[in-house]
C-alpha cells in the first residue's frame, strides 16, 4: 500500500505564493511521474503540473510561468511552487503519482487534497 499526504495549503491573496508539498510512503520499490491536478467547485479535475522521474515537466497553460513542480527523488517528494496566484486558481489540489510496489505493477495513487483558497 502506498500513501501520498500534501501539505501546503491555504488562503493568500492574490498576487501572493505557496508551496505544495507531498510524500510518498508505503510499500514502494519506484516512482515515475508524479503530478499536481486541481478540482474547483463545480468543475472537473485538470492537470496542473507533472514531472517525470528524470525531471522532465509539464505545465497547464494556464499556470505556466507562474508555478514550477519539482521532486527529490531522495524524499519520494514532489513540489509545487506558485507564484503569482490568481482567484481562479482556488481549488482543492490533488497529487498523484504513479509508483510501483515490490511484486507488484504500477498502478496510479491520489492524495488526499489541499485547499487552496486565492481572495481578491
Amino acid at each position: 500500500q502506498v500513501q501520498l499526504v500534501e501539505s501546503g495549503g491555504g488562503l493568500v491573496q492574490a498576487g501572493g505564493s505557496l508551496r505544495l508539498s507531498c510524500a510518498a510512503s508505503g510499500n514502494i520499490f519506484s516512482i515515475n511521474a508524479m503530478g499536481w491536478y486541481r478540482q474547483a467547485p463545480g468543475k472537473q479535475r485538470e492537470l496542473v503540473a507533472t514531472i517525470t522521474s528524470d525531471g522532465s515537466t509539464n505545465y497547464a497553460d494556464s499556470v505556466n510561468g507562474r508555478f514550477t513542480i519539482s521532486r527529490d527523488n531522495a524524499k519520494n517528494t514532489v513540489y509545487l511552487k506558485m507564484n503569482s496566484l490568481k482567484p481562479e486558481d482556488t481549488a482543492v489540489y490533488y497529487c498523484n503519482a504513479v509508483v510501483r510496489s515490490a511484486y507488484d505493477y504500477w498502478r496510479n495513487y491520489w492524495g488526499q487534497g489541499t485547499q487552496v483558497t486565492v481572495s481578491s
